[in-house]
């Protein structure tokens, strides 16, 4: 396990203690390289997790999937997406609603993620995290650049293993 894995492990493992029923979103765009690494992980776990688990893969538009999230009525909403915030590329930094009004976060998205946040929040009782993703390249292109995979891959192995 990298360094990186044991803290995104340790953080999620923390995050999700209690954790009953869990809804992950992957946020991404899929022309614009890098930014796609959260529909990427969310496509890494279909099929691989238990039925306390909901999957949301939401593109460039969360804000359309709301409603979904709710229904399935989750103690806990975590959001996976990139996010400039000035780390190297492929470090990840789970994070909390109340951090996004000071953080520098770059979005492709037409809402921004603390608005989606709080939405959710005001609408629920689910505890909201996000993990976000330093792209390498987040031009026009498909496909993640090495780091950004590795990291995906990583993320991956570390919810099958944190996720109820």
């Amino acid at each position: 396990m990298t360094h990186q894995e044991h803290n995104i492990s340790k953080n999620l493992k923390q995050w999700l203690s209690k954790a009953e029923k869990v809804v992950v979103v992957g946020i991404g765009n899929p022309i614009r390289s890098d930014d796609f690494v959260g529909v990427r992980v969310i496509q890494g776990l279909e099929g691989k997790v238990s039925k306390n688990v909901f999957l949301v893969e939401c593109e460039t538009v969360p804000e359309g999937s709301i409603q979904t999230i709710l229904d399935f009525d989750p103690t806990h909403v975590l959001l996976i997406d990139a996010a400039i915030l000035g780390l190297k590329a492929g470090e990840s930094r789970l994070m909390y609603t109340e951090q996004l009004k000071d953080s520098p976060a770059f979005s492709t998205h037409a809402l921004p993620l603390r608005i989606f946040c709080e939405l959710i929040r005001k609408a629920g009782k689910a505890k909201i995290g996000l993990l976000l993703v330093e792209p390498k390249n987040a031009d026009f292109g498909e496909g993640l650049t090495p780091e950004v995979e590795a990291t995906a891959r990583s993320i991956i192995n570390v919810l099958l293993r944190s996720l109820p």
